[in-house]
């Protein structure tokens, strides 16, 4: 049996050239690996089929969170020395919690100043206070919502494993989901951007029902592990929302007999932090840590709707608790062999 507290154990090859850098032409152009986990079989579908695969009275359930432009580029005031970082949250009214990296070393009353991607507007960072982890606690000079001052200076965050300098104006499209309503997250819940307006048509005119809840992904789900202990491993907090609609669809979903669907990974973690902290089909609101790996006793969750993760990840954990170690592993050999396209840009798997 594996070593699920080995993170070697989670480890898969992966060719360079299957890492996808751009969208697909069309988002439901996307390739679709279908697993059943009680036949053990694979099939090869286009995203677009996908509500063919279910049945009037199951229920979707879509992370609404929109991505902020959270990429941040700038120079230190003092030196001039260039200076990268990732707006993570708003600490507390006129505050901010940034990670970023620059030479040398910084200090308390130093400042940043930032610059938009065409470089025409400018902003001023004072560094506060330093935190684990490369963290600091850094305060805009300037009157205006944090939402604002980003929607000024930053650039949509792609993925480091893109390998690209910056994002460009498709990005700022399909780096986002077509149902975004509520900004906050810094990386994309990716299983839902292959959605169009088109297939969520097709879905609900299949008796298919909608609901909606918000987690705003934030560096944690996608900090790698850095133990080679599993168990070890913390989950930063991420906020999340289940209201009292989302929370009656779902019940009502359950009970009908219908399959609870979640569209991506924070979409599982999001459910299962509501039914242990309030109980299945119950409303919620606070934040989650939740760790989901093999041995995980799911409560919300019937089908799985997501993306092909980093190795060694705890994504891939979470998926292979869902679909069981073997099945998940066999599945990944497949789409690497069928050249699949692999993480934000890429391909979707549907586990039933």
């Amino acid at each position: 049996m594996p070593d699920f507290d080995r993170l070697e154990t989670f480890n898969y090859h992966l060719p360079p050239e299957l890492i996808a850098r751009q969208p697909a032409d069309r988002r439901d152009d996307s390739r679709l690996l279908v697993v059943d986990r009680q036949r053990g079989t694979f099939r090869h579908r286009k995203f677009r089929d996908l509500p063919e695969l279910l049945s009037a009275g199951d229920c979707l359930v879509l992370n609404n969170s929109r991505v902020i432009p959270a990429k941040l580029q700038g120079i230190r005031t003092a030196t001039g020395g260039r200076w990268e970082g990732l707006f993570l949250a708003e600490e507390s009214l006129g505050t901010w919690r940034v990670i970023g990296q620059t030479r040398g070393t910084l200090q308390p009353g130093e400042s940043i100043t930032l610059r938009s991607p065409d470089a025409d507007r400018t902003l001023e960072l004072e560094l506060i206070e330093k935190r684990e982890a490369g963290e600091w606690l850094m305060r805009p000079r300037a009157d205006a919502s944090t939402l604002e001052l980003l929607e000024s200076v930053g650039d949509v965050p792609l993925p480091h494993y893109m390998h690209r300098d910056a994002a460009d104006v498709v990005d700022r499209e399909r780096y986002q989901t077509t149902y975004a309503v509520h900004p906050g997250s810094v990386a994309a819940p990716t299983a839902g951007l292959h959605f169009t307006p088109e297939v969520l048509s097709r879905v609900a005119q299949l008796g298919v029902t909608r609901a909606e809840l918000t987690l705003h992904v934030g560096l944690g789900t996608f900090r790698p592990v850095s133990s080679e202990v599993v168990s070890e491993h913390r989950m930063h907090a991420e906020w999340g929302q289940v209201s009292e609609e989302t929370a009656s669809t779902v019940r009502q979903c359950r009970e009908r007999g219908g399959r609870i669907l979640a569209v991506g990974t924070t979409s599982v973690r999001t459910l299962e932090t509501a039914a242990i902290q309030a109980g299945f089909g119950q409303p919620w609101v606070g934040t989650t840590d939740i760790f989901i790996r093999p041995g995980f006793a799911f409560q919300a969750v019937d089908v799985l709707l997501t993306n092909f993760h980093l190795p060694k990840s705890t994504l891939i954990m979470l998926v292979a608790a869902f679909a069981g170690y073997d099945l998940t592993m066999e599945a990944y050999r497949i789409a690497v062999a069928e050249h699949y396209r692999f993480f934000s840009y890429g391909d979707a798997m549907l586990i039933l």
